[in-house]
């Protein structure tokens, strides 16, 4: 059984490596090609934007990198380790203390407060309360939410509760953050305060993003992109 040890944080190495990687789905005699030979590197403290019309495979991609998925060929390494190698205890530890997810739909458990929301994945790794909820606490008042600890999904604006699964992304200080069109469902104003966030967290906090993202203003602003068509790299830079 594979662990996430320090010997797994060699900052020599790139964070990830997505090589030749493909994604086939199979429906009874129909084969689906949804990623060819998908290859790059991802480096610690990366702000990247995969961007691509509908059905490129943009989020599919991002499945696979964060292990929610597995390629049909082709492999991820994460600091050198083939993670495919890896059993499902290992991979579930690495999505739960390496990677925070955010989705164009906030996911929020409408039951609970922002602040319980925030400190959802601590208390599901077995984190104490008090220390899970000393670092939300500072994850809410980051992201402007200080007076908005105890209010539920439905007393929370869109932009509001966006921010609230950013601040959930970020609450196990993952080094990776795989953004699913985190703007996709906002107007354009609120879209960029929560893409402006983004950007400052990256240069704040030193986390690496992975943003998939149809806009094309958003991509411009950030340090790289890829741009995928019918499943292949179209372009990067």
């Amino acid at each position: 059984m594979n662990n996430i040890s320090s010997d797994r944080t060699n900052s020599s190495l790139p964070l990830l490596q997505i090589d030749s990687v493909g994604k086939t789905y199979v429906n009874k005699k129909t084969e689906t090609v949804v990623l060819k030979n998908i290859t790059f590197d991802v480096v610690q403290g990366d702000m990247l934007a995969i961007v691509g019309p509908s059905g490129a495979g943009k989020s599919t991609l991002l499945h696979i990198l964060g292990t929610l998925d597995q390629p049909s060929s082709g492999t991820v390494f994460y600091r050198g380790d083939n993670l495919f190698a890896w059993d499902q205890n290992a991979l579930a530890g690495f999505r739960n203390h390496k990677v925070g997810f955010i989705f164009q739909f906030h996911h929020l458990l409408p039951e609970f407060s922002a602040l319980e929301n925030t400190m959802m994945p601590a208390l599901i790794a077995g984190e104490e309360r008090p220390a899970a909820e000393q670092r939300a606490r500072a994850l809410l008042t980051r992201m402007g939410l200080a007076k908005r600890f105890t209010h539920k999904q439905g007393e929370l604006s869109g932009g509001e509760q966006q921010r609230v699964a950013v601040a959930r992304a970020l609450a196990m200080e993952p080094e990776l953050v795989l953004a699913d069109e985190p703007t996709g469902n906002l107007d354009s104003h609120t879209g960029q305060e929560v893409f402006d966030l983004l950007v400052e967290l990256n240069r704040e906090m030193g986390t690496t993003f992975i943003v998939v993202t149809h806009n094309k203003e958003f991509s411009r602003d950030m340090q790289r992109c890829i741009t995928l068509v019918d499943g292949d790299i179209a372009a990067q830079g």
